[in-house]
């Protein structure tokens, strides 16, 4: 597994490439700690998200993870943590 970290700018990418982007929303602003329900994404694009995560990162996030994670810095990290236990399970 290569030395790849999930960041901020991933995710925004992501999300827009599968879900898209409310307009009133700046996902150029300051998103860290705003939960994505008001960011405009709800769960089936959260989802969606997820699934395009694992693909792309070549890992496997658990279920809970939409639960537990409901900002983009608190999903970042939880990617972040199975990105490297991954690359050390190698």
């Amino acid at each position: 597994m290569p030395d790849k970290v999930f960041t901020l700018d991933d995710l925004k990418r992501i999300l827009i490439a599968g879900a898209g982007a409310d307009e009133a929303v700046d996902l150029d602003g300051d998103i860290l700690h705003q939960r994505f329900d008001a960011l405009g994404y709800e769960s089936l694009a959260l989802l969606e998200t997820l699934s395009r995560i694992e693909n792309e990162f070549d890992i496997a996030l658990d279920d809970g993870v939409l639960t537990e994670e409901s900002t983009p810095a608190q999903l970042i990290d939880a990617v972040n943590a199975v990105v490297e236990a991954a690359r050390l399970a190698v």
